[in-house]
């Protein structure tokens, strides 16, 4: 049966001995300010992976989502979210109305809120490109760049 290498999200950060004693349910790894783990799950296929780990872990950590850590063939990451019972019920209300399943309702709405949240990231970043032009010379501003890019000392070298 296949590993899957699974990510958690905690909704706060972890003490030391709340990872020690999740860590005994099952084995993981906590990144450095302990607000993600990372586990391996064998199944046959992701979301059963997803599904067995949340319970697992449910009783010792406050999860939030879980998600696979590495994107399918599509590129595609899932994502596995325990929703409180009120949630559920609107969610599926929701969906009924769309004439979609409640997961490609969320999947719907996380899609359009991704893309609008990219469309003002480039909005934002295009703002404060033309506010760097408006002071500086485009050459000046594109050397600068690659150096800020490629680790190099900031300023012209002689």
């Amino acid at each position: 049966m296949p590993h899957h290498a699974l990510e958690i999200v905690l909704t706060r950060p972890l003490t030391t001995d709340e990872i020690r004693h999740a860590a005994r349910a099952w084995p993981v790894a906590a990144n450095r300010d302990a607000t993600r783990l990372m586990a391996l799950m064998n199944a046959k296929i992701p979301d059963h992976a997803a599904h067995r780990l949340r319970q697992r872990l449910s009783p010792h950590l406050p999860i939030d989502v879980i998600t696979t850590h590495y994107p399918d063939a599509s590129g595609r990451v899932l994502l596995n979210i325990a929703f409180p019972p009120a949630v559920r019920t609107a969610l599926k209300a929701a969906a009924h109305r769309a004439g979609q399943t409640p997961e490609r309702f969320v999947e719907l709405a996380l899609c359009r809120d991704l893309a609008e949240h990219n469309r003002r990231e480039a909005d934002r970043l295009e703002r404060g490109l033309r506010r760097l032009l408006d002071d500086t010379n485009p050459g000046h501003l594109l050397s600068a760049v690659g150096h800020a890019l490629t680790g190099l000392p900031k300023g012209p070298t002689l």
